[in-house]
């Protein structure tokens, strides 16, 4: 019998001024936007690796206020299950000169409809489910993660 283990992932959505925060890498053999997002590390919780994920990309310090949503996605390119815990948070701070993840190009702030007219470079359709999520209400509270 195979065993499903889904990868546990999270997400932000990050918006100031009407934009969103995102992240250019080179995935999958390609230039892709996504969220700032990534694995749970052994001994974190979801928001300490949200938080972490984000500054790691993107360079920017933020905190988590609300819970998006939780999501299953597989991906077609390798059919692995993802579990991803997608948060909304504020910017605080960008860190002047700090290195990035290896792979990243650099944040990008984006409004939905700028996002929109770029879909060919979406990691998935996760990109863009999270933004709708967000602008329609979804929020949840973190009361919700219990340790």
């Amino acid at each position: 019998m195979t065993r499903f283990t889904p990868h546990i992932t999270v997400a932000t959505v990050i918006e100031k001024d009407g934009r969103f925060l995102f992240v250019k890498e080179h995935a999958e053999s390609r230039t892709v936007l996504n969220q700032p997002a990534g694995h749970l590390e052994m001994d974190e919780s979801l928001i300490q690796a949200a938080i972490r994920e984000t500054l790691e990309e993107t360079g920017w310090d933020i905190e988590i206020s609300h819970l998006i949503g939780i999501y299953l996605y597989t991906a077609p390119s390798n059919n692995i299950t993802y579990q991803r815990v997608c948060f909304a948070g504020q910017a605080l701070r960008q860190r002047e000169n700090h290195k990035l993840d290896e792979g990243i190009i650099g944040p990008v702030w984006l409004s939905r409809d700028e996002l929109l007219a770029q879909s060919e470079l979406w990691r998935s359709p996760m990109v863009l489910r999270s933004v709708d999520d967000y602008l329609n209400g979804a929020r949840f509270s973190l009361d919700l993660f219990k340790s």
